[in-house]
């Protein structure tokens, strides 16, 4: 479904008259199209959500524990070991 939708260079947008009359408007005042008005207003806000969700935050302490624990990694479980097992059969 999303490759479908990036894979043309047109957005649909259903939206009231009024709600477009309010974009036309702002756009005006801008000296933009209404296109480049909604780009330039969206994108930045897209490359925020985007950027939130890839983003890992961590504690200064949690920064820490995950560098000690890749530099002394703990011995695996025998559960862990039945897991890889098991997942290296399957190719």
């Amino acid at each position: 479904m999303l490759r479908r939708a990036i894979e043309g260079n047109r957005i649909e947008l259903r939206i009231k008259p009024e709600e477009k009359a309010i974009l036309a408007r702002a756009a005006a005042i801008e000296n933009m199209d209404l296109t480049k008005f909604i780009l330039h207003r969206i994108l930045p806000e897209a490359r925020a959500v985007i950027d939130r969700a890839e983003r890992v935050v961590m504690s200064e302490r949690d920064s820490l524990k995950v560098l000690d624990l890749l530099e002394n990694p703990p011995k695996p479980t025998a559960r862990l070991r039945r897991a890889a097992k098991a997942g290296h059969n399957l190719s």
